[in-house]
């Protein structure tokens, strides 16, 4: 087996495709790795320039490992370094590598790219191999719900206040947001963020706040300043989705109560998805992470 960095090439986004596929299969928590068979070429295509582009930002966080005879790829680890907090994009190894020292290493070499991060966030799998690894790595696990399900639009109350649509020149706020709840800026995550969904802003005399939703429902990324204004935000991107879409909103710790009040009284089914795992930081309040850019 080879270790080597991650390039910013198809090439590697397709790797990371195939180990992904057949680690996460057609899984609807797939964390953000590469699609599975059946997906439309254009969700297929957008997890590609997902993936490139964390190759390019973070190279050093970016690993893949490979078979030394046939370059067949093995396991891929990305991790990410925004402002002294460090996070886990993907991490997946192919079954048939799995318990032969694979998965170690390439969780090694991520984690070395963390080396000086005051904070560390993965958002984890259910599967309890990868909490036991975690927390071995040093991280305390924090169990996570999900909300999932059509949205009972008649059900759910108008927002308290306005909700604008966002864009690149709210790039400072959501900045700001970001370093008061989880202690460090997304940074050029946004920019990428903004090329992928839709971005509801919150900004008034009551604080600030954001919410990326993509069109298939999933509530990709959110924090405010306040829960107010979490359910502010929560409330208008439920709302803003077409008619019997199923709706998810994933990675919900057990601080985000206000989160699971407005996904139920929206009729959406709660359970269990798994485990936010932090290093050096309290669970953010209110936030609901991205299992990608977290």
């Amino acid at each position: 087996m080879i270790l080597r960095p991650l390039h910013d090439t198809d090439e590697d986004a397709d790797a990371i495709a195939v180990v992904a596929a057949a680690a996460f299969g057609a899984s609807d928590a797939l964390p953000g790795g590469g699609p599975p068979e059946g997906m439309p070429p254009e969700r297929a295509a957008l997890l590609r320039r997902r993936n490139r582009y964390v190759a390019r930002t973070d190279p050093g966080g970016c690993w893949l490992a490979v078979d030394e005879t046939s370059g067949m790829p093995l396991g891929v680890a990305m991790s990410t370094r925004r402002e002294g907090t460090w996070g886990l994009s993907l991490f997946a190894v192919l079954p048939s590598a799995q318990r032969q020292g694979v998965g170690r290493e390439l969780l090694a070499a991520a984690l070395a790219y963390g080396r000086g991060c005051l904070r560390g966030i993965i958002c984890s799998s259910p599967d309890p191999r990868a909490a036991a690894t975690y927390r071995r790595a040093g991280f305390a696990l924090h169990p996570a719900m999900r909300l999932k399900g059509a949205v009972r639009k008649g059900d759910l109350p108008a927002p308290d206040g306005a909700v604008h649509e966002g864009s690149a020149k709210h790039r400072d706020l959501m900045d700001s947001v970001d370093r008061r709840t989880r202690g460090g800026a997304h940074g050029p995550d946004h920019d990428q963020l903004l090329t992928e969904c839709p971005l509801l802003v919150v900004d008034d005399l009551a604080g600030s706040g954001y919410c990326y939703v993509d069109r298939d429902g999933n509530v990709r990324l959110l924090a405010a300043t306040s829960r107010r204004l979490a359910s502010r935000l929560l409330t208008a991107a439920l709302l803003s989705l077409p008619e019997g879409t199923t709706a998810r909103v994933p990675n919900l710790t057990a601080e985000q109560q206000w989160a699971v009040d407005v996904g139920l009284a929206a009729g959406m089914e709660i359970g269990t998805s798994g485990w936010v795992c932090l290093r050096g930081m309290r669970p953010p309040e209110p936030y609901i992470p991205s299992g990608f850019f977290l």
